[in-house]
């Protein structure tokens, strides 16, 4: 059931309990159970919560840690912290809007009662499709009390928004690859145009070939489930730009004949975690009332090791004309991206992101919890980086050093798809990719392959998909 979110001056007498915020360095208010808190270790870290009874009623206490290091994106953590600990209440209010504005200057109410929204949301996220008895979730409405003020409604009212599209990403990369094969992938993106007034274009097998998207058609022939190539387009009034999505729809990852080992696909149902988040933000748009067209192209096979595989050694050509040496066949990401760039390239965008739970060497470099960021121009850059840093997403920019191209030399083809086992793998990736995006068009490329999946309890997320990039790629076209 989705929940409600209200604004309000006071706490409704319906309410069950209080969500209050304190932050580490300032003193508690008096009404609270210091003494109890004290006694409990209750440190105030950004996050932390703890329920006692204060004034006849319970009352969630959440952390807001050190009032200089505080932000309106703190409140996305809060609020999450929040909704997971009252998930046993149906009806709650909250002051935490308040209580930060109280103390941080210059807060943003609109931009924070957003991120509390989207905290809320995503802290009372669960994905219990396939439980014989569904996780517990009975919160359905939160009051935040204060400020009643157009610019905090519209603030929640986008923070919803925005947090249903990273619950739909969620719930794609969490679905089991077995069931959520291409096919039903597509359908499920197509329902999810109607429903949010897009355009959609979806390619099954026969489309795919009249398009020589022969990098999506190696990938798939070792399945049998077929292909399908996804175009959504939100259209606003008199766009300012064009901007393209480009998300990686692997939807089961078992490596192909370089067949990965067992540990290595426990998790491989994640492997489109970049076309989730490009369908999540696709969802959304309209109710950002974003300024730009947006096209999306997603490319969506699992792949597989069936008697026709493509073997290591194949040679595929891509949409573009170039040819790529198949040597590994566990590197398959770039070979389906390489044809959604050069479709993507031929509308002649103003830009391009595409997303991509890419490669380990992106995790290695950079840890489970921030995504690296290529590009070929400085100023597109340096605008999704913003984007992302006001979304509240972690990125890091690496480079794409063009002395390592020759690293993918192939005495056959136009290139390999593996650079030499060096290192630099995420990079090596990367100028694979450069090679199908049209000349002249800024573009970014997003490894999201550590911040799509935790295997970890997190405040904002459970165990599984986080729907990673959702947030940058809205926040992305809503400030162009």
């Amino acid at each position: 059931m989705a929940l409600t979110i209200t604004t309000a001056r006071s706490a409704p007498t319906a309410a069950e309990l209080i969500g209050v915020g304190v932050f580490s360095d300032l003193d508690r208010p008096d009404s609270l159970p210091n003494a109890l808190l004290d006694a409990r270790g209750f440190d105030a870290k950004l996050g932390k919560a703890m329920t006692v009874e204060a004034d006849g009623g319970l009352v969630v206490v959440i952390g807001l840690g050190k009032s200089d290091e505080f932000t309106e994106q703190s409140l996305r953590r809060a609020g999450a912290a929040l909704a997971k600990t009252a998930r046993r209440q149906k009806v709650i209010a909250t002051t935490l809007l308040t209580d930060a504005a109280s103390v941080v200057n210059g807060m943003n109410p609109g931009l924070g009662a957003q991120c509390l929204a989207e905290g809320l949301e995503l802290g009372r996220y669960v994905h219990g499709t396939y439980k014989s008895k569904a996780p517990r979730q009975d919160l359905k409405k939160v009051t935040i009390v204060g400020s009643t003020a157009k610019a905090v409604k519209d603030g929640v009212g986008l923070g919803q928004a925005i947090a249903a599209g990273q619950v739909l990403a969620r719930d794609f990369v969490n679905e089991p690859g077995g069931s959520l094969t291409p096919a039903e992938f597509a359908k499920q993106a197509a329902a999810m145009a109607k429903k949010s007034g897009l355009s959609c274009k979806v390619m099954d097998l026969a489309a795919i070939k009249k398009a020589k998207l022969g990098g999506l058609l190696g990938v798939n022939r070792g399945s049998d489930n077929h292909p399908r190539f996804v175009e959504l387009t939100y259209s606003p009034p008199k766009p300012k730009a064009t901007i393209a999505f480009v998300g990686k729809g692997i939807t089961f990852d078992a490596g192909g004949l370089s067949i990965k080992p067992g540990n290595g696909m426990m998790t491989m149902k994640m492997d489109m975690g970049g076309a989730a988040a490009v369908i999540g933000a696709m969802s959304c748009l309209s109710a950002a009332k974003v300024p730009v067209r947006v096209r999306a192209y997603v490319p969506m096979t699992d792949n597989m090791l069936g008697g026709d595989a493509t073997r290591p050694g194949d040679v595929l050509k891509i949409r573009n004309g170039k040819t790529i040496e198949v040597l590994n066949t566990d590197a398959e990401g770039r070979l389906i991206l390489a044809d959604a760039l050069s479709l993507a390239s031929e509308a002649k965008p103003d830009a391009i992101v595409d997303l991509a739970t890419l490669t380990g060497a992106a995790v290695g470099a950079l840890g489970p919890k921030i995504a690296a960021l290529m590009s070929n121009d400085e100023e597109f850059a340096e605008k999704v980086e913003g984007a992302a840093s006001d979304a509240g997403e972690r990125v890091w920019r690496l480079p794409l050093p063009a002395d390592y191209k020759s690293q993918m030399d192939s005495p056959i083809a136009d290139m390999k798809n593996i650079g030499k086992p060096m290192g630099g793998g995420a990079l090596t990736a990367g100028l694979i990719l450069q090679e199908f995006v049209g000349e002249g068009i800024p573009w970014v490329h997003l490894d999201i392959a550590g911040p799509a999946w935790t295997d970890g309890e997190d405040v904002e997320s459970r165990k599984g998909g986080t729907g990673f990039g959702v947030r940058t790629l809205v926040e992305l076209a809503r400030s162009w």
